[in-house]
Parts: C-alpha cells; sequence; structure tokens
C-alpha cells in the first residue's frame, strides 16, 4: 500500500521523507510537554530538524503552499495594516495581497479555524491562506509593522509641524516651548529617531540637511542604510533639541561642537557623543551611540582564527610589555581589548584603563575616562595610574609623543600595557610609533605584539546563495581563474531577515606581527615597514588579505566584501 501524507501524522511524513530517525521522533515526542511546543517545533528546538524540511512536511501533509522569501520583501503596508499588529503577533499571521473577492495571508498554522473566522470578521473577505516558517514570519512581522509604527510616528510629529519660511538673517527656531512641552512635534520626533536606533543596534546616527529634506541615517553593521526623510523645515529645529540635550551652545552655528548625552531608554542605558559641524546646508548631527551596559564580548566570538587565537591568547598572559591594535575608527579596537583584559582578568590582577571615553564597563576593573575641559588629560591621568600600583595597563589611544612615551616606559618597568594606534597595517603601526617621536630601540625593546583589525559582513544565512564573480572581480582580489574553479562563492540576495543589505552582522579579520628577534633588529636599524613586513611574512604572519579570504572561503563573506576591506599586496 503506497503512502499517502494527507492521511499520515506529521511525525510519519517527516520520517517517511528522510527528514528525522525514529528515535529522534520518539525522544521528541518524551519532551514535547515539558517544552510546551508542537512537534515539529520540538524537534527543531532539539535540532534534529530545519525549519525548511518541517515546512516541506506540511506542505506535503496539509496540501497549502508555502510562502518564499522573495514574496515577502515588498508587501504594501496598507495590506499588512489590514490586520492589527496585535492579533497579527499573537497568532502569527500577516496579509501579503488583495486579491479582489479574497485576501492572502499566511501563518504559521493554516489549521486554526478559530484565527481564520476571527480574521474573516475583521478584514470582511474570504481567505486564501498559505503555509509560512516561524523565522520567517517574525521578521516580516517585526518589519513591517516596526514600518508602520515609524510612518505613523513620523507623520503624527510631521503634521503637527508650523512650517515657516527662514532667510538666513533669521534667528534660530524658538524651541523653549518645544523644550518644555514633551508632546511637541519636533521633541517626538527625536524620541523615535533614538528609540528607532537603539532598537536597530546602530552605532551611529546621521542627522543631516538635504536641498529639499533631512536626511537620517542608522550605521547598522558598519553600513549606513536611510531611515526617514522629514521636512527640512524640521531640521533646525532638530538640531537645536540635540544641542540643548547636549548642553550646547544653540546660537553657534557657524563653529562645530561636541558634548554629550546620557540616555536611558525601555530597552537600555546609552551614552550619546555627539558631534555637531557647519555645512553649506545647515548644521549636520553625528551621534554616536555607546551602550553603557555591561561588556558582553569574549575572545572566541570575535573571529580568531585558531592559529590566531593561539598566538593572541599566549602574549596577552605575558608579564610585561606592549601589545597594540590598530585600525581605523570604528574597527572594533576596543572590543578586542576589552575581550582580552576579561579573559586574563583574576582577583590577584589590578587592572587600570584610560580612555576617551570609556565604552564598555568591565567588573572588576579600574576605569578612567579624561575629561580634557578640567584637566584631566591620558598624560596626567596616566601619571597617576603609576602610583596606583597596577599590573596592567590599558590606555584608550596612543594619539602623541607625551603618551607614548609613557605607555614605553610602563612596559619596561615590568609592567603588561595594552593600547590602540591608527595605522593602516601592523608594521605600517610600528613605523608610526617612531613617527611620532618615540627612538627605534625603545620601540624594539617594549613591543610584544602589534595587532591589525577590521571587521567584515557576514553573509545573512536565510538569503545566502552561490555566486559566479567576474573577472574583474577575480583580479581585484588576486585571484586567477583556476584557483577560482576550486573556490565556492557566495553572496547575500538580500531578505526580509537582514532588511535587504544581504549582510547579517560582523566578525573581526586580523593580522599579527609577533616581534621576534630578526624584527626587533630591523627596528634598532631603523628599517622601513616594508622590510618588517618581509621579515613578518617569513615568520608565518596571515596579512588582513589572507584572513578576509579565509572568511570568504570557508562561505561567511562575499568577494565584493573582501575587495572593499582590504588589499592584495
Amino acid at each position: 500500500m503506497s503512502f499517502n501524507p494527507q492521511f499520515a501524522r506529521l511525525g510519519e511524513v517527516l520520517i517517511h521523507e528522510g527528514f528525522i530517525t525514529e528515535d529522534q521522533l520518539k525522544e521528541a515526542l518524551l519532551k514535547q510537554n515539558n517544552f510546551g511546543l508542537k512537534i515539529g517545533e520540538t524537534l527543531i528546538k532539539l535540532g534534529h530538524l530545519s525549519e525548511s524540511n518541517l515546512l516541506k512536511a506540511l506542505h506535503l501533509q496539509l496540501g497549502y503552499e508555502i510562502v518564499q522569501q522573495q514574496e515577502m520583501m515588498d508587501l504594501d503596508v496598507n495590506i499588512v495594516k489590514l490586520i492589527p499588529e496585535q492579533f497579527a503577533v499573537e497568532n502569527k499571521v500577516i496579509a501579503l495581497r488583495d486579491e479582489g473577492d479574497l485576501v492572502v495571508v499566511a501563518m504559521t498554522d493554516p489549521e486554526n479555524l478559530m484565527v481564520i473566522d476571527s480574521l474573516k470578521k475583521t478584514i470582511g473577505k474570504n481567505l486564501k491562506t498559505m503555509l509560512i516558517g516561524e523565522s520567517l514570519i517574525h521578521d516580516s512581522l517585526e518589519k513591517y509593522y516596526k514600518s508602520i509604527r515609524t510612518t505613523t510616528q513620523v507623520e503624527d510629529a510631521v503634521g503637527g509641524f508650523d512650517f515657516v519660511a527662514i532667510d538666513e538673517d533669521e534667528n534660530e527656531i524658538s524651541i523653549s516651548a518645544a523644550s518644555a512641552d514633551a508632546d511637541a512635534p519636533i521633541v517626538k520626533l527625536i524620541n523615535l529617531i533614538i528609540n528607532e536606533a537603539i532598537k536597530a543596534n546602530a552605532t551611529d546616527i546621521h542627522i543631516e540637511p538635504l536641498t529639499k529634506h533631512t536626511r537620517i541615517r542608522f550605521r547598522v553593521d558598519g553600513a549606513l542604510r536611510e531611515v526617514m526623510n522629514p521636512p527640512v523645515g524640521m531640521h533646525m529645529g532638530l538640531v537645536s533639541i540635540v544641542k540643548v540635550m547636549s548642553k550646547l551652545n544653540i546660537a553657534e552655528r557657524r563653529l562645530p561642537q561636541d558634548g554629550h548625552i546620557a540616555l536611558k531608554t525601555q530597552y537600555k542605558s546609552v551614552d550619546v557623543r555627539v558631534s555637531i559641524t557647519p555645512t553649506v546646508l545647515g548644521e549636520k548631527v553625528v551621534m554616536r551611540l555607546l551602550d553603557k551596559g555591561e561588556f558582553g564580548f569574549k575572545l572566541t566570538t570575535l573571529g580568531f582564527e585558531a592559529d590566531d587565537m593561539k598566538i593572541f591568547g599566549k602574549v596577552i598572559r605575558r608579564p610585561y610589555g606592549i601589545i597594540i591594535v590598530s585600525g581605523p575608527t570604528g574597527s572594533g579596537k576596543s572590543t578586542s581589548l576589552h575581550a582580552a583584559l576579561k579573559t586574563i582578568q583574576d582577583i590577584e590582577t589590578n587592572i587600570i584603563t584610560v580612555e576617551d571615553p570609556v565604552e564598555y564597563r568591565l567588573e572588576g576593573v579600574t576605569q578612567i575616562e579624561t575629561k580634557e575641559q578640567i584637566g584631566l588629560t591620558f598624560g596626567s591621568a596616566l601619571r597617576s595610574v603609576l602610583r596606583q600600583d597596577p599590573d596592567i595597563v590599558l590606555i584608550g589611544e596612543i594619539r602623541d609623543e607625551e603618551t607614548a612615551d609613557i605607555a614605553i616606559k610602563f612596559s619596561l618597568t615590568g609592567h603588561l600595557v595594552f593600547t590602540t594606534l591608527h595605522a593602516n597595517d601592523a608594521p605600517a603601526t610600528v613605523t608610526r610609533l617612531i613617527d611620532i617621536g618615540i627612538k627605534p630601540y625603545l620601540v624594539g625593546s617594549s613591543l610584544s605584539l602589534v595587532m591589525a583589525q577590521r571587521l567584515m559582513r557576514l553573509i545573512c544565512p536565510y538569503c545566502k546563495t552561490d555566486y559566479k564573480p567576474s573577472e574583474q572581480e577575480l583580479s581585484d582580489c588576486g585571484i586567477t581563474p583556476e584557483e577560482a574553479t576550486k573556490i565556492n562563492f557566495k553572496i547575500g540576495t538580500g531578505c526580509v531577515h537582514c532588511d535587504n543589505t544581504g549582510f547579517s552582522g560582523r566578525t573581526g579579520i586580523f593580522e599579527l606581527l609577533t616581534v621576534n628577534a630578526e624584527i626587533r633588529r630591523i627596528i634598532y636599524e631603523g628599517g622601513n615597514q616594508d622590510l618588517i613586513r618581509e621579515a613578518a611574512l617569513r615568520a608565518g604572519m596571515r596579512t588582513l588579505h589572507d584572513a578576509a579570504m579565509t572568511k570568504m572561503v570557508n562561505g561567511l563573506t562575499s568577494i565584493r566584501e573582501v575587495i572593499k576591506m582590504t588589499i592584495v599586496e
């Protein structure tokens, strides 16, 4: 007798299709009640079943069409709005399209007749139901209802705005009323911008004036994305509110200003560093969001390859010397150093940091934040640190000869020093120290390790697909056509889960230069960075490009990201 999935239980269908074994089903049936989940969800939680295979089995059993990723990309929010958000989230259902006499909806449980009856009454039309996966509907509901909420809130704020024409000689828009009235439209809008940025895990907010509107962008995973465009008439009001919040001079519009805001939202506490710069169209605001919560990273999650992890883990446990992490702003230098401190921290060690600003809080570590306006500079703070009996010192950044000189003296008097420096790669970091004014023999004697790093975006796992790079891309990446045949290139096509970017999350790439006897001799003799690089490569250093290529070969990132982030030597 042939197997008919429509008359079988889900477990039987899954076994028949080879998606699970009988033993796995028995285990799930035993644990199902403990989890309070359906059998399919239980199997996924136990790691025995993928969501896509569960959907295939439900399709065979129930006959409903499966909603594909691409179908969820450009839904009409007016159709989505037909179902109230609370009902949609509680019952895992979303409206896809209106086909005249009926509305197509996607559900994780298309057999739930009570939900279908309620929907028919709410929408006032017949329904066609389709089957959708848990993760896809979760991210789709988050995306579309967030868009509906944000649009409504922006419309509310903009709707209450009294548009006025202002010439260049006119005084600043009066915001005294706006500051006092929490319901004022501009106050509502700035609250919305900051809250949405925090929810999106953005690191920066850009508020910039254009000719016809103000552009609001968030930096998420290292890339800027546009989120809203309020009218340009609101721009001066937005800037003024930010100035009031950061205690800056409202009347000064010709010079750059820097300030900071301490915020406590319903999600978390954040420290906001504010930079305001005059442009030809008006003042541009950039706000950097620093999470004031407990530091949550570990060395093992930063993206180190096994060999590099072994080297770094060994060097950070040395009793003295200098460890420098180099790279541009936003390349994860502070994260790596704080993760290193967290790894080696113990009750017997006194760790002191001097930072500007303190980006991460580390429990059990003495952290000092510099305040230039009252004379607490890196130099003065570090001189006082030496009287605090430290074992390990973290210097937020070497900015000048004074800071570098103190760091060298710390290391030569038996302290382990962690610090950062702006340089393009590891060999260039060594010569940069000498350029600052430190004698080569002191650099050679004190330096233990230089680590250059960058952050690369990871391909979204939900829309990852095979990719055939162009000849130009292969050439730019230094890959021959023969080598390309052995690599399985991947790319993210963009989906609901990754906000159509094709990327989700970031990982570090690292270039570790351990200062051995040969490199120390080259530094003593005043050798340039090319000689240092050649010696480091002979000693087994993996370049940033090599590290990026490893991530690409392992299918974690794309060839385009490798070209964007690294240079072929």
